[in-house]
């Protein structure tokens, strides 16, 4: 096996060990993704903005910090780095390019990764599929007629298909888990707050949004949160600290849980036999693991929920408009957006204040409600999306029905939302393949600020259950 195919069988983890050790220099681990990108991206289309010289030169330099040496890749998206482009997915931004780091960056820098390049997104990251008009469609390795699910779909196809041991991504209503259960891959959104969203943002999406990454192994995303969190200066709000690192919940007892499963979607749309299945399963592991499962919903209006949701995001599309018209010097226009961007855009200029912070406080009530739910359960346990990964095409707007995409959007991802309402953790854990080979994840929720009890429990089903050694047909 030549190095370039070891190293692609590497964790994070495992290949910072090897720098650590002085087995393999960082500029080989560097140039070994790079030729895996050069290799593989004409197929999938994960990457869309290279940055191979800036990371030959950044693996030059004597670098420290726990993932020293390793190739990350960076979501084109609300994360900055100076000097290179950041569109967010959209041809209105195709020449911005910021002049700083966001905080982020900047940790993921001190914690020694090398970023490579920005991952594919869909236009301001409202779509959860990866098919903007910008960069065209990123394609699943388990199937390339398949969606990789969004918005963080460019990242969980990379490291799907081994280019890199993780990448980041954000999650404002599922992008993490979405694209994460779609790609077969390990995808933890923290809790609200747990990792910074400045200089540029005090909060995304009316606190909606949070950061963090898309993973293969579940060590590397705890020890990943540990090098990226904690609050940054003018933070409007923080997570509680955890009480120990989070890469010491790995391996840790996670003790007998008291878990409340369901697969019946709070909105009332159907859920595919393989979703249920996925959910049946990983419950009776839960069961065979010794924790005390037991069937129980969650009891929310979906459809007063949804009104409240899409009228925060799309005040959310109107202000990311008009704020980088701003930076930028243009007039928005019709012609510079997809459709469903240009329409939500629309929407949220139509919404009045009052509009907006009624909506906003009918999401804060829905997290009160559900906190009391958790009094009785350590985790709820659900599908994390309705359907296994769909054909490419199938969220396409028209200019006769911009909202086209937004409706069938809805009833692919009717889990994932409440937790970004609510600001709580959840994970999507890749336990299950359909007959027709495509990965279907399984969504824990836990308490907020609980990534704890979700590490634990993620590592002892990733030991039951291991999925380090399935590749899709498209990787490395």
């Amino acid at each position: 096996m030549s190095k370039v195919d070891t190293f692609a069988s590497l964790d994070a983890t495992a290949q910072a060990e090897l720098v650590r050790k002085k087995e393999v220099k960082p500029i080989e681990l560097v140039d070994s993704a790079i030729e895996r990108i050069e290799r593989l991206n004409a197929t999938i289309n994960a990457v869309v903005t290279p940055m191979f010289e800036q990371a030959r030169a950044a693996a030059k330099k004597v670098s420290k910090g726990p993932f020293a040496g390793v190739p990350f890749l960076l979501k084109d998206c609300v994360a900055s780095y100076a000097g290179v482009r950041m569109t967010e997915g959209s041809a209105f931004l195709r020449n911005y390019v910021p002049n700083h780091d966001s905080e982020l960056v900047t940790r993921l820098k001190r914690s020694g990764l090398i970023i490579l390049g920005k991952t594919n997104m869909p236009e301001f990251g409202i779509m959860i599929t990866t098919e903007p008009r910008l960069f065209g469609a990123c394609r699943n390795p388990w199937n390339t007629e398949r969606t990789t699910g969004g918005s963080s779909g460019g990242s969980a196809a990379a490291v799907a298909a081994r280019l890199v041991p993780m990448a980041h991504g954000n999650d404002g209503a599922g992008s993490i888990r979405i694209p994460g259960s779609c790609c077969g891959v390990f995808g933890l959104k923290p809790t609200r707050a747990r990792n910074p969203l400045g200089p540029d943002h005090g909060e995304g999406w009316g606190g909606l949004t949070a950061e963090h990454a898309l993973t293969r192994s579940v060590r590397d995303s705890a020890a990943l949160l540990d090098a990226t969190a904690g609050p940054d200066i003018g933070d409007p709000y923080w997570a509680p600290p955890p009480a120990r690192p989070f890469i010491k919940e790995v391996g840790a007892d996670p003790g007998r849980l008291r878990i409340a499963f369901t697969a019946v979607a709070p909105t009332g749309v159907p859920v595919h036999a393989d979703c249920v299945m996925a959910v049946r399963e990983a419950a009776a592991l839960c069961a065979d693991l010794g924790h005390e499962v037991t069937d129980a919903s969650l009891a929310v209006d979906g459809e007063h929920v949804t009104q409240a949701f899409v009228t925060v995001v799309s005040s959310s599309v109107a202000s990311a408009v008009a704020r980088y018209a701003q930076l930028t010097g243009q007039k928005p226009a019709p012609e510079h957006f997809e459709p469903l961007t240009w329409a939500m855009c629309e929407m949220g200029r139509q919404c009045s204040a009052p509009g907006y912070l009624l909506a906003a406080e009918e999401l804060r009530k829905i997290a009160r409600d559900i906190g009391r739910f958790f009094l009785n359960y350590d985790i709820w346990l659900t599908p994390t999306v309705s359907e296994p990964p769909v054909p490419l095409g199938s969220f396409a707007s028209t200019p006769e029905n911009p909202l086209q995409g937004l409706f069938r959007m809805s009833s692919f991802m009717p889990f994932t939302p409440v937790c970004n309402f609510t600001g709580q953790p959840a994970m999507s854990v890749p336990l299950f393949w359909n007959a027709d080979g495509l990965p279907i994840g399984t969504h824990f929720v836990a308490r907020f600020g609980d990534e704890a009890t979700l590490f634990r429990l993620a590592a002892q089903l990733e030991t039951a259950r291991p999925w380090a050694n399935r590749k899709p047909p498209v990787s490395a």
